[in-house]
């Protein structure tokens, strides 16, 4: 189903999905432009600007929605039947740290096995949407890499007070 904003509907014909070949062009485009940390930052900030309006989008911001609801609510919205950024298999709301457990992440896609690529715009849009839809300010950090051995690339957030 097209995305459609208040006056039109946005690419009746292509839909709502492009490729992830272009996306990781854009990455490394990026990178190449502005440099590694750079991109880094722009590219988390999308991400988290992203990661919120998808969470206004379904009308749940402010609700303070518990770490199960969201992780069905995002697994459904950014995995299979989603925007397909990643598969999202469990998150983890352990006190003042928030783990995320995902796999075919678009930013790990692609990379060879021992890439020091780590999550930018997955971990930001993540980001965005938990803060969106739990009230709180959150400090994110790849902690485990699919590349680097993992089951999973994991993010972890701290909740900041």
């Amino acid at each position: 189903m097209p995305i459609t904003t208040a006056t039109h509907v946005m690419r009746p014909e292509l839909g709502d999905f492009s490729s992830v070949v272009c996306f990781k062009a854009l990455v490394t485009g990026t990178e190449e432009a502005l440099g590694e940390k750079a991109a880094a930052i722009a590219l988390i900030a999308a991400g988290r600007i992203r990661g919120k309006q998808l969470v206004e989008q379904l009308g749940l911001t402010g609700k303070n929605v518990t770490a199960e609801e969201v992780t069905v609510i995002l697994q459904k919205a950014l995995g299979l039947e989603g925007t397909r950024l990643c598969i999202i298999d469990k998150i983890v709301n352990d006190s003042n740290v928030i783990s995320v457990y995902c796999r075919e992440t678009i930013c790990s896609m692609g990379e060879v096995v021992g890439s020091s690529r780590n999550l930018t715009y997955t971990l930001g849009t993540i980001q965005g949407a938990l803060e969106q839809a739990m009230g709180k300010r959150l400090r994110g950090k790849q902690v485990e890499s699919v590349l680097r051995g993992g089951n999973h690339d994991v993010i972890s957030f701290e909740v900041i007070e």
